[in-house]
């Protein structure tokens, strides 16, 4: 009996709750300018592109960059040590300029709005 009624109470309070978010939206809805949405359009597409484009080149970096050091210290493992500190410091500013296209993302992406 207990099932019974929690099932029937969570039932009607997810209904409530589809009822009210689906009625809420269009009484805040505003009109919107043409104009100001077409250059919404592509300053949001910039910002995927800016976002999508350094995380592609630098995973591509990256992925260069460890392979390469990691086949110079199978090659020679006396030489670890002079290989593994210049290619953390050389991965940490690849990833900077990832961190960068983000950057440039968000400042986009602010300018929506």
């Amino acid at each position: 009996m207990r099932r019974i009624s929690k099932l029937i109470t969570t039932l009607v309070s997810v209904g409530v709750a589809a009822v009210v978010t689906l009625t809420a939206s269009p009484a805040f809805a505003q009109a919107v300018d043409p104009a100001r949405a077409d250059r919404d359009k592509w300053l949001g597409l910039a910002a995927a592109l800016a976002i999508g484009l350094s995380a592609l080149g630098g995973a591509i970096g990256q992925g260069r960059a460890a392979g390469s050091a990691l086949e110079g210290i199978a090659r020679n493992p006396q030489a670890s040590g002079k290989i593994f500190v210049p290619m953390i410091v050389g991965l940490a500013l690849i990833e900077s300029l990832v961190i960068y296209g983000l950057l440039i993302a968000f400042q986009l992406f602010g300018k929506i709005g």
